[in-house]
């Protein structure tokens, strides 16, 4: 059997420091995605909607290394974040009015009959309420701004404030996507401010 592949490593898209907004093209990436609304600290749909992602990224891991002899790590939690009023993320931080997609990135060659089964399988063994509510599909965002957030998730609103207002007007750029974030840390087992998450935003050229 290969090494196990650890796509966090290998994709540029995953590189982010902190105190650099930094410009990069993400390619076209494949996850699994279940969607929500409001705030994730109270709303039982995000608890739910983890619920039936993680058995499912995990069923498509062991698949592919039981049929494909391919191992990979699981990949972190991503969301994108958005709202009619943007400001609900920087100057309100009404999460209340947040809509959102929980996404885990799969590897490329895991194909819609892989994941199928997984979700089959899942479903015999623990059958979470939301499973059917996850899809697998490709996330498009091209040119995008990003950087690396050190603390508290609510501690956020003042990088994206200098993201969104400063930097991305500054450089010639407009907000063209959903915010997305990726949580490289568990908040379960680490403290709030050694939290790691990368900050990105999709931009287009000002002028279009």
């Amino acid at each position: 059997m290969a090494d196990k592949v650890d796509l966090k490593k290998s994709l540029d898209a995953y590189q982010a420091r902190r105190g650099q907004f930094r410009v990069v093209d993400i390619p076209d990436l494949q996850y699994l995605m279940i969607d929500g609304h409001g705030d994730p600290n109270t709303s039982p749909s995000y608890a739910e909607a983890l619920n039936a992602l993680y058995p499912i990224a995990y069923a498509l891991k062991f698949a592919s290394r039981r049929e494909l002899g391919r191992d990979y790590v699981v990949m972190p939690l991503e969301g994108l974040w958005w709202a009619d009023d943007m400001d609900a993320f920087t100057v309100m931080r009404d999460k209340s009015r947040w809509d959102w997609t929980m996404m885990i990135l799969t590897p490329d060659w895991i194909d819609r009959p892989m994941f199928d089964a997984a979700v089959e399988r899942t479903r015999t063994k623990s059958g979470p309420r939301r499973l059917d509510d996850v899809r697998q599909a490709s996330l498009s965002e091209g040119r995008c701004v990003q950087t690396l957030h050190l603390g508290p998730f609510d501690a956020e609103a003042e990088v994206l404030d200098r993201m969104h207002h400063r930097f991305i007007p500054d450089n010639g750029f407009r907000m063209a996507g959903k915010h997305h974030e990726i949580y490289l840390s568990d908040p379960r087992r680490t403290a709030p401010e050694k939290l790691r998450t990368i900050l990105r935003q999709p931009v287009q050229d000002a002028g279009r």
